[in-house]
């Protein structure tokens, strides 16, 4: 695990990220979002595009099951 330090950059708050961790490509986007304690930062999604080629590129499942709906008996009082 590495260890970093917040500082001062203008009016925002900044973290420098160690190599081992850096993105490769230096002009992606990223997203952060803060939940409790915890910031994360990860790629931003270019567009639904890309999110529907990666749904298509998972695996498909083996089999698919097909409904059969259930006869229920009709309940007096009801």
């Amino acid at each position: 695990m590495s260890i970093t330090r917040a500082f001062k950059s203008g009016n925002s708050q900044a973290v420098r990220i160690p190599a081992e961790l850096a993105y490769d490509d230096m002009n992606q986007e990223l997203t952060i979002a803060r939940h409790g304690d915890v910031i994360v930062i990860q790629p931003a999604s270019k567009s639904m595009q890309d999110v529907v080629d990666k749904l298509r590129s998972m695996p498909k499942p083996p089999d698919i099951e097909v409904y059969v709906p259930i006869e229920l008996p009709d309940r007096e009082g009801l």
